[in-house]
């Protein structure tokens, strides 16, 4: 990774930054910053000792920069985000764009049809390496050296960009059903009687372990709660009472209401 410059300092690029330095994808010299609130930058810069003194001004960043995230909001000035680009940055220079429901084919009317642009959705489990952001390339992208960046801030699955919805609805706002769950989880530990400590601490080793299982052994979940559970034994009387909830339908019918309003965004 050589120079990257972010337009637009929020969480997320902060997220992303702390991830991509602790995980040495790019050095803090390697870094510029560029935000409507100047505080933020210099916050961004203190905290994370971004070193990078030669590029103080907007144009002479981008004009430096090999890669150009965007992480502005959908509802900001995106046109003129574009217009900043294309004035100063060099042609070659690659955009990745995490802009929700902003198409690839709207950042090429902004920036040409010739630039290289990856449109990315992260996931919010940066720190950890773990989970997949959704990411699409137009046709002029190297993704060869562009990888070990968006992996150093979790898993990356390549997908059509028809299906960067779906991805959203899905996997990204997908974690939050699995924080609900554990929750959910530990209240009936402590309903039954366990403290709130020894509770918690079951579902997240639970947790861990179930994935574990379901990777190492390669089998169905069905499979494994076969395993689980013997004829008329606690556990299969447990999943019955869980079955008469709609456990199921209603997590489905979730995800689903989540992939609506993510259209619902992008066309608006």
């Amino acid at each position: 990774m050589s120079q990257i410059h972010f337009i637009g300092a929020g969480q997320m690029t902060e997220a992303i930054i702390r991830a991509a330095l602790k995980r040495e994808a790019v050095q803090p010299d390697a870094i510029t910053l560029s935000d409507i609130d100047p505080e933020r930058v210099a916050t961004l810069k203190a905290r994370y000792a971004l070193s990078n003194t030669h590029f103080e001004v907007l144009p002479d960043a981008l004009a430096a920069a090999d890669y150009i995230v965007i992480g502005v909001r959908p509802q900001d000035d995106i046109p003129g985000v574009a217009q900043l680009i294309n004035q100063h940055a060099k042609p070659g220079a690659t955009v990745v764009s995490i802009i929700a429901g902003v198409t690839l084919a709207r950042l090429a009317s902004l920036l040409g049809e010739d630039r290289p642009v990856a449109r990315i959705i992260p996931n919010t489990l940066t720190d950890t390496g773990l989970g997949y952001s959704g990411v699409a390339f137009n046709a002029h992208v190297d993704s060869v050296p562009l990888m070990p960046f968006l992996e150093s801030f979790g898993k990356v699955m390549l997908l059509e960009e028809r299906l960067i919805d779906t991805f959203t609805g899905f996997a990204v706002a997908g974690v939050n059903y699995v924080y609900y769950f554990a929750e959910a989880l530990a209240d009936a530990g402590v309903l039954a009687g366990l403290t709130r400590a020894q509770s918690t601490q079951v579902v997240w080793e639970n947790l861990v372990g179930a994935v574990s299982m379901l990777k190492l052994s390669g089998l169905h979940p069905r499979q494994l709660m076969d395993i689980n559970n013997s004829p008329a034994g606690v556990g299969i009387n447990g999943l019955y009472e869980l079955n008469k909830s709609d456990f199921a339908a209603g997590l489905q019918s979730s995800v689903l209401a989540a992939v609506r309003r993510t259209t619902e965004l992008s066309g608006q």
